[in-house]
């Protein structure tokens, strides 16, 4: 009966502890450079915290009991107790001590793994990788190589990878667990990631951050092989055929969910820049060249007529039942694809932007005038 007591008691231990058995615990066995500093950090960080938390969990416990009313000797009792010199620094030293120590470690380990800070050259040759976060899927594209994949990101193992990562309508935030630290992907705008891998493996990512009904789909699998390996993705890429033009991505741009992994041996040139200015869609100028614009003084009223080559919005909403739709635009004319060319032509002319520089040194009121 003893022995069965003890089971019993011991019973729901053993029954929370089997929920654990399927956990994965990649944040404390990472397979890069970066991910091991991130749990380093992780664990300094508790066990600098545990120095405090686990006398206080002790003396929650002892306190009440050493004190209790019904002890048996109660001779230290002192009411007229109010004020202790080494139970105050005891108190307020250790957390101060903690804080600080703390602080440092984060200081250090801030400016450490800043995203936006490459690899040590001593890892080697980087190789550039550029992710868009599409709806609900990953696109990347390897300008080196001249290809780009779907939901597929293949990195060759022991080498940096400079990320650069934009989005094509909402927030997105890229993470492989393993590899990196989490970053966000964000519309008209471009952040930056560095990452590598120690080993050759397959690596879980996913995005981060919530972005609508296909969100829980929008995965994909980071391989990481040897150089030789990636050499022959890279053929294996280019032999598929598929080129990824400006109507291939804007179709590719279009909400759908549980993608299946796509190659594109040839991608449109620019086309990451042009995600980024959300001006794929002809007869779109681009956001940078646009703020280009109003630093010189905007169109005037002369520009209302051409308010549609401004307008980013895709314009998506849904119907009745919850689908997600498009709503259908009327086709640019020539004119309006060749004057956002012109325009976009224009604004990234070398005399223009001196001229730019010049007018910012010049006072407010009479920079567009001068820089005109």
């Amino acid at each position: 009966m003893t022995i069965l007591k003890k089971t019993l008691r011991i019973a729901p231990v053993l029954a929370a502890a089997s929920l654990l058995s399927g956990c994965n615990y990649v944040l404390l066995d990472p397979s890069g450079w970066v991910a091991e500093q991130q749990r380093d950090l992780l664990i300094y960080s508790t066990l600098l915290m545990l120095i405090i938390i686990i006398p206080v969990m002790i003396m929650g416990v002892y306190f009440p009991w050493r004190y209790r009313a019904n002890r048996p000797d109660n001779t230290d009792y002192e009411p007229d107790f109010d004020h202790s010199t080494k139970f105050e620094i005891f108190i307020w030293g250790v957390p101060v001590l903690i804080i600080a120590a703390l602080g440092t470690l984060t200081y250090i380990y801030t400016h450490k793994l800043d995203p936006y800070r490459p690899l040590d050259a001593s890892f080697g040759k980087p190789i550039e990788v550029e992710a868009v976060a599409l709806d609900w899927k990953w696109l990347f594209i390897y300008p080196e190589q001249g290809v780009a994949t779907v939901n597929e990101l293949a990195i060759p193992a022991g080498r940096p990878v400079n990320l650069k990562l934009s989005a094509s309508s909402m927030m997105n935030a890229f993470s492989v667990p393993a590899l990196a630290g989490m970053i966000y992907a964000m519309p008209a705008m471009e952040t930056k990631l560095h990452m590598i891998a120690d080993k050759p493996g397959t690596f879980y990512g996913r995005s981060a951050n919530y972005s609508g009904p296909g969100y829980s789909q929008m995965e994909f699998q980071t391989l990481a092989m040897t150089d030789a390996d990636f050499d022959t993705w890279v053929s294996k890429v280019r032999g598929s055929g598929v080129e990824l033009t400006q109507d291939a991505y804007i179709e590719l741009d279009k909400p759908s969910f549980s993608v299946p992994v796509a190659y594109y041996a040839g991608v449109m040139p620019d086309l990451f820049q042009r995600i980024v200015g959300l001006c794929v869609e002809p007869g779109k100028v681009c956001m940078h060249q646009m703020m280009m614009q109003d630093e010189q003084g905007g169109g005037g009223l002369d520009g209302l007529k051409d308010k549609g080559l401004y307008e980013y919005d895709e314009h998506r909403a849904q119907d009745g039942h919850g689908e997600l739709i498009t709503s259908q635009r009327e086709t640019p004319s020539a004119e309006t694809i060749a004057k956002a060319a012109a325009i976009n032509q224009l604004c990234t002319s070398e005399t223009l932007i001196s001229a730019a520089a010049a007018a910012m040194s010049l006072a407010p009121e009479k920079g567009a005038e001068n820089a005109l």
